[in-house]
């Protein structure tokens, strides 16, 4: 096989999530065991941190990988969905994996995944794993895919184990009401490990303290953990200033993210590293933890967390896709209405989303740009358009990404701002990324 013909098997041959939604979701454990155990089981050659949520996991993910590698430590990271190129997601002190690496993984072990009938995302997962264990990695951040319990990721037995939030997505797969998702989230919690909790919410903290409690797992809330004292944003940084509760010591970090949504991530990030440092045999030191806020993108390449692409006029994106990040995203576009003459709004979704929860958070002073991705799960242009006209958004449909950039730059000033946003697959075909 070559590389495309690689990349074309894992996509369209094999169930991808990525292209066709729900469909691809093969709940179970069992697969993946059994794939792991012919691998011989290269996640048990190293440590591991997983992190589930609906929003956030992202940014935590690699602001925790970013601290890691500024303290030495050989750090694998694996992520999804990718933005461009299949191999963002298994990275080893931020670089992909090779294109030869991905070739020779599924070649080698085609039998045994046509024999499986393991899904896209099952593939991957052990594809990293084994990449961890052959590039001698020390520890690995692991990001869940969906939900948590029945997550191809759970057969790892972590360091700590992370739940960032919890809002109301994919509630097809995982349930329809917040006690429900926060169940299946919750399922990553294992016998004796710590868990954090980035955010307290009303209706899931009991679920949460009622599995930990099962499972003998310490708990923490990341909230109560982590004060948040001060927030301003700079050029290119935003400026923290954090209470570490447990000792009343003041730390003010430079975080190389933007985002309002960002004050959330630093203290899930922060608790859960300052908890593996009292009570994991990783050290984490303090002028790692400075070095590595400062230089996330720089250390792991994130990509698209209100990411400023060039100014004059302003151009940002973000890739907030649902009704939990969509209402910070909405904040800061609120913000750059008011602050440049015109705001233009590049907005695309996936079909699945429930809109009549997230096109009532956008601003309706914006002029918008409805567009789709070259995405088989993508919602068209102009039924987009049409579905937003009943929440007062207005504007134009164009049936492409970068026909939308480009109409939007057409028209724009010096003065004007324009965003780029509403799902993974917009943002992933921004040409500056």
């Amino acid at each position: 096989m070559t590389y495309s013909e690689t990349i074309d098997f894992l996509f369209n041959q094999v169930t991808s999530f990525q292209q066709v939604g729900a469909d691809a979701y093969k709940p179970g454990l069992e697969r993946i065991e059994e794939f792991c155990r012919l691998l011989g089981n290269p996640h048990h050659d190293y440590h591991t941190i997983h992190i589930a949520g609906t929003n956030g996991k992202g940014s935590t993910s690699h602001i925790i990988a970013s601290v890691l590698q500024h303290s030495g430590y050989r750090v694998g990271l694996f992520t999804s969905p990718h933005l461009k190129d299949f191999r963002e997601r298994v990275r080893v002190d931020g670089e992909m994996i090779s294109e030869q690496e991905v070739v020779a993984f599924v070649e080698n072990h085609l039998k045994d995944i046509q024999r499986l009938g393991l899904s896209f995302f099952e593939i991957t997962a052990a594809m990293a794993f084994a990449h961890f264990a052959q590039s001698d990695v020390e520890v690995a951040i692991i990001e869940t895919g969906l939900g948590g319990r029945l997550d191809a990721t759970n057969i790892i037995t972590p360091l700590a184990s992370i739940i960032t939030n919890i809002g109301l997505d994919h509630t097809d797969l995982l349930g329809n009401t917040l006690e429900a998702i926060a169940g299946e989230k919750a399922g990553i919690i294992k016998a004796g490990v710590p868990v954090i909790v980035g955010e307290h919410g009303e209706q899931v903290d009991a679920v949460f303290e009622r599995v930990a409690r099962e499972k003998g797992a310490p708990l923490k809330y990341a909230q109560d953990e982590v004060g948040l004292l001060e927030q301003t944003n700079e050029e290119e940084m935003q400026r923290f200033k954090l209470l570490r509760v447990r000792d009343g010591a003041e730390y003010t970090l430079l975080l190389d993210l933007q985002g309002e949504y960002q004050s959330n991530n630093i203290r899930t990030a922060c608790a859960a590293l300052d908890v593996l440092h009292c009570a994991s045999p990783l050290t984490i030191p303090r002028r790692a933890l400075l070095a590595g806020l400062r230089s996330v993108v720089a250390t792991t390449h994130l990509k698209g967390r209100w990411q400023v692409l060039s100014r004059e006029p302003l151009v940002v994106c973000d890739t907030g896709h649902n009704a939990h990040g969509i209402k910070y995203v909405a904040r800061r576009l609120e913000s750059l209405a008011s602050n440049y003459d015109k705001l233009y709004c590049i907005v695309g979704f996936a079909k699945d989303k429930a809109l009549g929860e997230v096109l009532p958070l956008l601003p309706k002073s914006a002029n918008y740009i409805f567009s789709e991705a070259a995405s088989p799960r993508a919602m068209k242009a102009e039924a987009l358009k049409e579905r937003a006209g009943e929440f007062g958004l207005q504007g134009v449909a164009v049936d492409s990404v970068a026909g939308a950039i480009a109409y939007a730059k057409g028209i724009a000033t010096a003065a004007d701002a324009i965003f780029i946003g509403g799902s993974n697959f917009v943002v992933g075909e921004i040409p500056e990324l």
